[in-house]
């Protein structure tokens, strides 16, 4: 393949030399045979330096401008009466070698821009199926939403286990009421065991003289340990992470990676924002009553 190579380039600048010599001859400009045949004088400059060869269409032209035959030009000199016909028969083979030698490059080519393509469909494909997996896992995804409104479909067992943990933190002593709103990262299972990983905000209000007063609040992330058991869910015990220096520490070792990512964002993602208007939406229902 190399030998070819160097071969193919030892022609163009036999031939390239020869159209400058014809040129010369005939003492034209490279940019008068340019006007000639159609062409610009860069294209001239770039056969006479061995860069390049004519367009299949430009053969004719360029050979009568030159006063030569075609199986000349392609031979890079002139030839004599007597050898024209088995020079003609070499040209022919040599311009079928190259045409199988371009065609077979196009075909590589095309060979790699298409297994290029099936390659970064395959990894689409898959990420796309990933994605969907963890969209309905509530999971962290690669490319958002792939522009699609996505509604994860309603989970009764995470409905009820909310409403079990919401149940459990409240407080309603008859003078102070709790209010609970939170959101929920991820809920694993193991053999009707639960781990719930969420950001809980608690608020606690009392009426004084129809004033509707805050008396204390927090916002705090949790791991709640919860058992199904004959179809109720049972809270078993919750950890959360220390205050001071221990929280970070904590924090690291309380959460998967995951879910610790997401958390580190509750402060600038609207997360607060959004559970202090669904409390502020319960204390309104609670106390108009």
């Amino acid at each position: 393949m190399e030998k070819e190579w160097k071969s193919s380039t030892r022609q163009q600048d036999k031939i390239g030399k020869f159209i400058q010599s014809l040129r010369k001859e005939k003492n034209l400009t490279q940019q008068e045979l340019a006007d000639i045949i159609g062409v610009t004088d860069r294209a001239i400059s770039k056969w006479e330096n061995g860069r390049g060869l004519p367009d299949y269409s430009l053969l004719r032209p360029l050979s009568d401008a030159l006063g030569i035959g075609i199986n000349e030009l392609l031979n890079g000199e002139r030839i004599k009466r007597e050898e024209k016909e088995k020079r003609f028969e070499d040209t022919i083979i040599n311009t079928i070698r190259y045409s199988k030698k371009k065609l077979n490059n196009t075909k590589v080519i095309f060979g790699v821009i298409l297994s290029l393509i099936v390659i970064i469909l395959i990894t689409l494909i898959t990420l796309f199926g990933i994605d969907i997996k963890r969209m309905r896992n509530n999971e962290p995804v690669f490319f958002s939403t792939w522009g699609f409104k996505y509604a994860p479909p309603v989970n009764i067992d995470d409905v009820n286990l909310e409403k079990v943990i919401k149940d459990y933190l409240s407080i309603d002593n008859g003078k102070t009421k709790t209010f609970i709103a939170m959101k929920t990262y991820l809920i694993t299972e193991k053999n009707n065991s639960y781990d719930v990983y969420a950001w809980v905000l608690e608020k606690n209000y009392y009426q004084d003289n129809n004033e509707i007063i805050e008396d204390s609040a927090s916002s705090i992330p949790y791991k709640f340990e919860i058992e199904k058991i004959d179809s109720e869910f049972i809270v078993k015990s919750y950890i959360m992470p220390r205050d001071g220096s221990y929280y970070y520490k904590d924090m690291k070792k309380i959460f998967p990676s995951n879910v610790l990512k997401e958390m580190d964002k509750v402060h600038t993602d609207s997360t607060i924002e959004r559970l202090e208007l669904e409390i502020k939406e319960q204390v309104e229902l609670y106390f108009h009553e």
